[in-house]
């Protein structure tokens, strides 16, 4: 079942926005305003309002560029190509993005293929239709479902949790078909890309938008360490993959493995409950990684080295990367109890 999501309702309800305004006040063609309504929505008010900033100095300039090279030069399709090769060179200078050049590109097509071009109102008439679908998107943005980075983050974290949980379960086991481990791997890994994606555009409205709207640091440490512990996660299934198979194990070694990859699978899970406010936080450290059992693990690791130094290299290797995975979720509950403390302060 396909669901409408936020953006595109926000994007139908921009281009009608701006179509409407055009109408209202007799702007022709409307559609290249709906056009520039479209590709402006940005996924953060921040990165919208930047959008329209660099969209209003872009389009000036191609404007400018545009008008100028009707008069003088003429609007044979030579003369527009050349004109388009320009607007970008001086666009990419500007370090602007894609999506920026192309509207930008729209603004100078709009301006130089139609008939009247040479008129300076002519043009002030397309700058006008495109920056009216501009500000339609920045406006609909900010007032219809502004984006809600909590939610869509945490929803994206436990989706990428869960793939992990059922890859780590089984990643010694080799219970999953090979087909099957290898297409919910590259969930995980487009996963894991979405989710540093969205850490940074709420980073980043954090930086940008802190006065207008305020963030919890605290709780940002908390996403930024949530990532860190999956994509570690991510990091010993690389290792598993790469190193374990080809070190020739026994069967003590595959349940040591076995044992304490479920052990901090079941942490990992408990922290998300904890934050969720699930658990009593009287009972919140009755599943926790036991700096005796983790000490344990490691010298079972190096007596198993000893034995077979030859074969065990690999082992080691995967130990250490599963004990850097534990470390993570450590600090995960680390920083996770002081955002609680002060979340209940």
């Amino acid at each position: 079942m396909i669901t409408l999501g936020p953006r595109a309702l926000k994007t139908g309800v921009a281009v009608t926005i701006a179509l409407y305004i055009c109408y209202y006040f007799g702007l022709e063609p409307a559609v290249f305003s709906g056009i520039a309504a479209a590709v402006s929505l940005q996924p953060s008010i921040y990165r919208t309002w930047k959008q329209m900033l660099d969209q209003l100095m872009t389009n000036t300039l191609g404007a400018i560029i545009a008008l100028f090279a009707v008069s003088f030069l003429g609007d044979n399709p030579v003369i527009i190509g050349v004109v388009l090769i320009i607007v970008i060179l001086i666009s990419l200078k500007l370090k602007m993005e894609s999506n920026i050049i192309s509207l930008t590109l729209v603004t100078v097509l709009a301006i130089m293929s139609a008939p009247g071009n040479e008129d300076w109102l002519f043009t002030l008439n397309r700058f006008v239709i495109i920056m009216i679908g501009i500000f339609s998107a920045f406006l609909i943005n900010v007032l219809l479902f502004p984006p809600k980075f909590k939610q869509s983050y945490y929803k994206k974290v436990q989706g990428a949790f869960q793939t992990l949980s059922l890859l780590l379960r089984t990643a010694i086991s080799n219970e999953l078909t090979e087909k099957t481990f290898k297409e919910n791997w590259e969930i995980l890994k487009k996963d894991i890309e979405k989710l540093e994606e969205l850490y940074r555009i709420f980073d980043e409205e954090r930086e940008k938008m802190s006065k207008i709207n305020p963030l919890d640091v605290r709780q940002i440490v908390v996403f930024k360490q949530m990532l860190r512990t999956i994509k570690q996660g991510e990091g010993v299934l690389e290792l598993i993959d790469e190193h374990y198979f080809q070190s020739k194990t026994k069967v003590e070694e595959n349940k040591l493995f076995d044992q304490y990859l479920e052990h901090l699978i079941k942490c990992h899970e408990y922290y998300f409950l904890k934050y969720e406010g699930k658990v009593k936080i009287e009972d919140s450290d009755t599943i926790s990684i036991n700096e005796e059992e983790l000490k344990l693990f490691f010298e079972q690791l190096l007596i198993n080295y000893k034995e077979d130094p030859d074969h065990k290299m690999r082992i080691i290797t995967v130990g250490v990367s599963v004990i850097e995975y534990a470390f993570q979720l450590q600090r995960f509950n680390k920083v996770l109890d002081g955002y609680i403390k002060k979340a209940t302060d």
